[in-house]
């Protein structure tokens, strides 16, 4: 797939699974130290909540561009 329009795609994929991970590893572990005072169970919430938002939007812009044949930026 190098120096193909699918190269930015597999790239994208990635990228995303990573952040998604980390910003996954985050919101577990601030949620988890401020679950003592039930703050935390709210930060789980919320955070997971706009971590599934992102994921979703991530996959679908991935999707649309994969369907209409054309590359995703690199940044």
């Amino acid at each position: 797939m190098r120096d193909t329009w699918l190269e930015s795609h597999f790239s994208w994929q990635i990228r995303t699974f990573w952040w998604a991970l980390l910003w996954a590893v985050i919101i577990g572990i601030v949620g988890a130290v401020f679950a003592i005072v039930l703050v935390g169970f709210a930060i789980w919430i919320i955070g997971f909540f706009l971590l599934g938002i992102w994921a979703i939007y991530r996959i679908a812009r991935g999707w649309l561009r994969l369907r209409d044949r054309q590359p995703l930026p690199v940044r």
